[in-house]
């Protein structure tokens, strides 16, 4: 429907401000005519000073209005029923002109000539039982005064309808950057589109909305992208050890259709092969639910000593086979244990691996993590790569694994607001380090301390 439009709303209450505030001006510009107007003609309104002259000077008759002079009219009328005494035209005496005869007092009012003319009346008591009513015509003023409210009338009309075509102007100028929102996204609703940019200007409101939805839109895109380049590369990783365990299984089946039985040792060697493909399997789909999950997949953040996590990790990385040395210093930190312990033993099984028979030193000092290895390195043009998913060097191609680990430590790492680097050790082998911020002491003995 019509209403339903953002730009009919604005529009509308646009022309209805602007209309009240034009009424409300062309009301107050009529009261202020129409008071200047009559506050002249009551100065003008004088008051018998000389009485006995008044009262000689009046008769019985109205009189004609004088075709030369100011038209005024004035008469004493008598609180007692006695006639009235003109002096001018005749005036139509009220009630009230007779309560201030007899009581006294003045009153200013709107009234008329016997004959119907409008006059402007000014009845004064001037003495016992006795007020003076003077009087002057407002024909000419009340002629001005409709002139003046039809003026008004049609400025107002004009005024009214300008405000009607200001709100539609000002409706469409600001509303411009949200229709080019509006169909920025049902855009990318109908085509799914991420790349789609508003073009923004200024630093108003409409523009704070529109960079906010460029970079909504360029999350969604990146978050896209990767997921689908997570899919393509796990779909990639995942055919070798399918390819393998299907080979493996069809030679497995093949030699019980046929009835010619394979050799024990080479059966149990199929059969080994088939388990260690499960594992790798097994590890891999856990390392990509482990980088697939989501914010509210996350365990909630805790106070830990981090020297307590990396012993954990030390004793099943020990449990694997792994010979590591430690050097461990309290360090508090806030983050998820779970996560945490996942990574330390990453960057330990990943130096074991890369130095089978040597030792792992694990030092913790500081808040400052390392893990180092004596093995071959990584050449310096591939050190940037390490922590890419999936990423594996080319000298450790031949080696167990799913180039997944270290993504996993980086993961970890900036959930719990630290840094991870890799380099090359001085004397050979590869140094990692974890900084994470944290304390010497929990804040729980440092409150009951203090």
């Amino acid at each position: 429907m019509i209403w339903n439009s953002l730009r009919t709303r604005l529009t509308l209450l646009v022309g209805i401000a602007v209309s009240l505030a034009i009424a409300i001006s062309a009301g107050a510009c009529f009261m202020i005519v129409r008071h200047q107007l009559y506050d002249q003609v009551d100065r003008e309104l004088r008051h018998p000073s000389d009485l006995p002259w008044l009262q000689r000077s009046c008769g019985p008759d109205p009189v004609s209005e004088r075709p030369y002079g100011p038209p005024q009219s004035t008469q004493i009328v008598y609180g007692d029923g006695r006639p009235t005494c003109y002096l001018g035209t005749a005036l139509t005496i009220t009630q009230d002109d007779l309560t201030i005869a007899a009581k006294g007092g003045y009153h200013l009012h709107n009234g008329t000539t016997t004959d119907g003319r409008p006059m402007r009346i000014l009845t004064q008591g001037v003495g016992p039982g006795m007020a003076v009513m003077d009087a002057k015509p407002i024909g000419q003023l009340q002629n001005t005064l409709r002139n003046v409210a039809l003026l008004l009338g049609v400025v107002s009309a004009l005024g009214v309808l300008g405000a009607a075509s200001a709100g539609l102007l000002i409706g469409r100028a600001a509303l411009r950057p949200v229709g080019r929102l509006t169909r920025a996204a049902e855009h990318i609703a109908e085509t799914e589109d991420l790349g789609t940019r508003i073009p923004v200007q200024g630093g108003d409101e409409i523009a704070r909305l529109g960079r906010a939805f460029n970079a909504m839109t360029a999350a969604l895109a990146g978050s896209r992208e990767r997921q689908r380049q997570l899919v393509a590369d796990a779909g990639h990783e995942l055919r070798t050890p399918l390819t393998t365990l299907r080979t493996n299984i069809d030679l497995l089946l093949r030699s019980e259709q046929t009835g010619r039985s394979l050799d024990p040792a080479a059966k149990e060697r199929l059969l080994v092969n088939v388990k260690a493909q499960f594992a790798e399997l097994s590890t891999l789909v856990a390392d990509l639910l482990q980088l697939a999950r989501g914010e509210n997949d996350r365990e909630p953040p805790a106070e830990l000593g981090l020297h307590e996590v990396v012993t954990a990790a030390v004793e099943r990385a020990r449990l694997r086979g792994a010979q590591v040395v430690t050097d461990l210093t309290p360090w508090y930190v806030v983050g998820g244990a779970a996560s945490l312990e996942r990574a330390v033993l990453n960057l330990i099984d990943n130096a074991a691996k890369f130095s089978p028979g040597g030792q792992v030193e694990v030092t913790l000092e500081d808040g400052r993590l390392t893990v180092r290895d004596h093995g071959p390195g990584i050449p310096e043009e591939e050190l940037p790569n390490v922590f890419e998913r999936f990423w594996r060097s080319p000298s450790a191609r031949g080696l167990p694994g799913s180039g997944l680990g270290l993504a996993i430590v980086a993961q970890a790492v900036q959930e719990s607001g630290g840094a991870v680097h890799l380099a090359n050790a001085p004397g050979g082998g590869i140094i990692a380090t974890i900084d994470l911020p944290g304390n010497l002491t929990r804040h729980s003995e440092s409150d009951k301390s203090s």
